[in-house]
């Protein structure tokens, strides 16, 4: 059994170095930090002990070359022959990424993408344990949903408070996501995902990621047309392109 990975304090000699790491990272690496993390937590259930760079490139997508490149960010060069050791490439891509630390989520909008995103057994297993949720109809408050009750909006700023909330999730109609978000950060809210079709006005301290589901269907829809536009494929075959979703 692998050992457990030690809390990071604010004491911690480690603390500052992997901050400044951090600060280097390019953001797209960081997003393939996170897949390189899923992977790599599937090896380590399968009791994979070290993986090559070649391994763990080919199942996260990308070239050994770029995979490379990713992890000398995080100070993780591998040993020639034998690759990386799959227990401490997970620990330090999750100091990186800021996964030893507590976080605690908020869902705010309780329609069906919410009620989907509170439902998704994921999040805690990743470090995203969802602890409040939100939503403005009166037939919804009170009523629990994946076991937590919906509060009413106008109590976000108290219980996202009481339960130490980190990051908001905000999946309301548009005319309301700039209200929420507004008191998302009144509560202290400093890191919000948001899959309202808006652009949200936060202070400089306050992270926006924007997730635009049909913004990806309509780049989809570009690479769809270009292949049908284009010279046939060599031999019947099409090259397929695994791509992530672009946030920003």
């Amino acid at each position: 059994m692998t050992a457990p990975i030690p809390r990071v304090t604010a004491g911690d000699p480690v603390v500052p170095a992997a901050r400044e790491r951090a600060r280097a990272i390019p953001e797209a690496a960081v997003a393939r930090l996170a897949v390189y993390l899923r992977v790599l937590s599937g090896l380590q259930e399968q009791g994979c002990h070290t993986v090559s760079s070649e391994e763990l490139a080919v199942a996260a997508g990308v070239n050994s070359a770029k995979l490379r490149k990713d992890l000398s960010y995080i100070g993780s060069y591998g040993t020639r022959g034998v690759g990386y050791e799959v227990a401490v490439l997970i620990e330090e891509i999750e100091r990186i990424l800021g996964l030893t630390r507590k976080h605690s989520v908020a869902v705010v909008g309780i329609g069906n993408l919410g009620h989907a995103l509170a439902n998704y057994g994921g999040f805690p297993g990743r470090g995203f344990p969802v602890s409040a949720l939100f939503d403005i109809d009166a037939d919804l408050i009170g009523i629990p949903v994946a076991g937590i009750p919906v509060n009413h909006i106008e109590e976000i700023t108290r219980v996202c408070a009481e339960r130490e909330v980190s990051i908001g999730v905000i999946a309301t109609p548009p005319p309301a996501a700039q209200g929420v978000c507004d008191r998302l950060v009144a509560a202290g809210v400093q890191c919000i995902l948001n899959f309202a079709p808006v652009v949200l006005q936060v202070p400089d301290h306050v992270e926006v990621r924007k997730v635009d589901l049909a913004v990806e269907l309509q780049v989809l829809s570009f690479h769809v047309a270009r292949r049908a536009d284009g010279p046939a494929p060599v031999n019947g075959s099409v090259n397929g392109h695994v791509g992530g979703m672009v946030v920003s």
